[in-house]
C-alpha cells in the first residue's frame, strides 16, 4: 500500500526573492515532493500544501489522508495558526509520522513535540557540510553516501537545543569546525519524528542525491504500520505558547 506524504512548506522565499525563485521554480516544497516521487515511484502517493492556502492547506480532511507530514519552515514560524499547531500535533500523537526539515527545528509544532527551545547556532559562509551516518544500521541511513557531502550550505552548530534523540542517524560537520546532530529520531505517543538539518534556501541541497535519498527513506520510517488512529486519551490539551 502506498504511502501518502503531504509536503508543507511556508512558500515565502520562493515569492519574495528571485534568486530563491530561480533556485527552486517549483517552491521548495515541489523539489522535495518531486525527489520523493523520483526515487519512490508507486511506493508514495505525494500531495503538497503551504502557508498561503485556507487553513494552510491542512485540514482535517487532508490530515486524514496524510500517512507523513513534511515540513520546511523558516519565516514566518509565527504565522502558523495555533489551531492547526494543535492539529497536526493530535495527530502525530495518533500515529502520523513528522519529518522536520532545516529551520523547522523552530517550527511550533516542532517545539510542540520537543518541549524544549530547539534553539541552534548559526551562521552563513557557504561552507562544505559533512553528513557523517553514525547509525548505519538504521533504515533512515540506507544507501546514503558515507559522508554525505554537501559542498555549500548553511552551517548549523551545538548546542541544539533538543531533547535528546531516541535514535541519533546523522552527525555533521563543516567547514569552519562546527558540529550538529542533524539527523535526530524520536517519538511521541504513537508517532515517529525526524529531523534533518540540510536544505537551506539560499542552496539547491533538496536536489542533492544523497539528500533526497535520506528524505525518500525518512518518509518510508515515518510512516504508520497500521494507519493513523484516534488521537491518544491524553492529546486534548491545548498548547501554550
Amino acid at each position: 500500500m502506498a504511502v501518502n506524504v503531504t509536503v508543507w512548506s511556508e512558500n515565502y522565499h520562493e515569492q519574495r526573492e528571485e534568486d530563491v525563485r530561480r533556485r527552486y521554480p517549483d517552491g521548495i516544497h515541489g523539489a522535495i515532493a518531486a525527489g520523493l516521487t523520483e526515487l519512490l515511484g508507486e511506493r508514495v502517493r505525494v500531495r503538497t500544501a503551504v502557508l498561503d492556502e485556507p487553513e494552510h492547506g491542512l485540514p482535517d480532511a487532508v490530515l486524514a489522508e496524510t500517512d507523513v507530514l513534511m515540513w520546511w519552515g523558516h519565516m514566518a514560524h509565527e504565522e502558523v495558526d495555533d489551531k492547526i499547531v494543535e492539529r497536526v500535533r493530535r495527530r502525530v500523537l495518533a500515529g502520523m509520522g513528522l519529518v522536520v526539515l532545516h529551520s523547522g527545528h523552530y517550527s511550533k509544532i516542532f517545539r510542540a513535540l520537543m518541549g524544549t527551545t530547539c534553539t541552534v547556532n548559526w551562521r552563513d559562509a557557504g561552507e562544505r557540510e559533512l553528513v557523517w551516518t553514525v547509525a548505519p544500521g538504521h533504515p533512515i541511513a540506507a544507501d546514503v553516501p558515507r559522508p554525505l557531502v554537501i559542498d555549500r550550505q548553511e552551517t548549523y552548530g551545538e548546542p541544539f537545543g533538543i531533547p535528546e534523540p531516541d535514535e541519533l542517524v546523522f552527525i555533521s560537520n563543516f567547514s569552519g569546525g562546527e558540529v550538529f546532530r542533524s539527523g535526530c529520531c524520536y517519538r511521541r505517543g504513537l508517532g515517529k519524528i525526524f529531523y534533518f538539518s540540510p536544505g537551506d534556501q539560499q542552496y539547491p541541497v533538496y536536489y542533492h542525491p544523497g539528500v533526497r535519498r535520506v528524505l525518500a527513506n525518512a518518509a518510508l520510517w515515518a510512516a504508520p504500520s497500521h494507519g493513523v488512529g484516534e488521537p491518544l486519551q491524553n492529546a486534548h490539551t491545548p498548547i501554550q505558547w
